[in-house]
């Protein structure tokens, strides 16, 4: 039997040992603040068979997506471009809606595409630098007709498809080939 590598994370919140398994397959070992790293090689051991079988059934599951690994350094490298980027479809497209916001902001999310607040501030991840250009329009177009519609109400998918009539499509794409955002 091969040995499973494994990152331990420590964590003050943490009352217990607990096992992530990543969609890469990488291995995070989370342990409270004092235990010692015995218990998670242990704790390792004991769960392995579990390991394995959840590494196969995440291979299986993304074998033919994309998978955009987030790093803080792939993030200082490319949030200036992706802010030019997000500026200038912002732009394109709000000559035909016409709204008005606030602040753009550029983050290195890692659950989202982007946000619109009630406050008219827009929030994009950088990772868009990363997609087809399709469907990077379709997340700019969906964030800023949040700007009238809050929601997801048919005004709102109706307000997306005046510029992107294939939304439907485009949504689907992004989440059936792209993962590590949502």
């Amino acid at each position: 039997m091969t040995e499973i590598s494994y990152k331990i994370k420590r964590s003050r919140r943490a009352r217990r040992v607990s096992i992530t398994v990543h969609h890469s397959g990488e291995i995070v070992v989370t342990l409270p603040l004092l235990a010692s790293p015995f218990v998670a090689e242990k704790f390792v051991k004991r769960k392995s068979d579990w390991i394995r079988r959840m590494q196969e059934k995440l291979r299986k599951r993304f074998a033919n997506k994309t998978i955009i690994n987030q790093t803080r350094k792939d993030y200082l490298k490319h949030k200036k471009r992706a802010l030019i980027f997000i500026k200038a479809r912002l732009e394109h497209y709000n000559r035909i809606y016409n709204f008005n916001y606030k602040r753009i902001a550029i983050k290195n999310q890692r659950s989202r595409w982007g946000s619109c607040s009630s406050k008219g501030n827009l929030n994009f991840n950088y990772a868009l630098v990363h997609l087809p250009l399709e469907l990077a329009d379709y997340i700019v177009v969906h964030e800023l007709c949040h700007l009238k519609e809050l929601n997801h109400s048919k005004k709102f998918w109706d307000l997306v498809g005046l510029t992107i009539p294939d939304y439907k499509s485009r949504r689907m794409t992004l989440k059936r080939k792209f993962i590590g955002i949502q």
